[in-house]
C-alpha cells in the first residue's frame, strides 16, 4: 500500500485546513485509515482514526475541532481541521492499517499566532 498525502500549509490561529490522503496498491483489505502527528521535540501521537464502518477515535485535544472522513470507493481519508491552534503545529502523517500498518510521507501544518 502506498499513501499520498496533501493539503498541509501555513494558517493563522482560528483558521481551517483540510488534509487528504489517497491509498493505492493492494487496498482491498484496508480497515483503519486516519492521522497521526508529530510536533517538534515530541513523540508521534494519534490525531484520529476511522474504521471501515465509520467508527472513530479522536485524541481529546482535537475533539470537536477536527473531523475525519473517508471515501472507501476512492481509498481516501480526509482530515478537516477547524479552529486551529498554535499547538496543532506538527507534521501530520497519514496512517492506514490492514494486516500491517503503513505511513504516509508527512505533511507540515504550521499554525501562526
Amino acid at each position: 500500500v502506498q499513501l499520498q498525502a496533501s493539503g498541509g500549509g501555513l494558517v493563522q490561529a482560528g483558521g481551517s485546513l483540510r488534509l487528504s490522503c489517497a491509498a493505492s496498491g493492494s487496498t482491498f483489505r484496508i480497515n483503519i485509515m486516519g492521522w497521526y502527528r508529530q510536533a517538534p521535540g515530541k513523540q508521534r501521537e494519534l490525531v484520529g482514526i476511522m474504521d471501515r464502518d465509520g467508527g472513530t477515535n479522536y485524541a481529546g485535544s482535537v475533539k470537536g475541532r477536527f473531523t475525519i472522513s473517508r471515501d472507501n470507493a476512492k481509498n481516501t481519508v480526509y482530515l478537516q481541521m477547524n479552529s486551529l491552534k498554535t499547538e496543532d503545529t506538527a507534521v501530520y502523517y497519514c496512517y492506514v492499517r490492514d494486516v500491517q500498518q503503513y505511513w504516509g510521507q508527512g505533511t507540515l501544518v504550521t499554525v501562526s499566532s
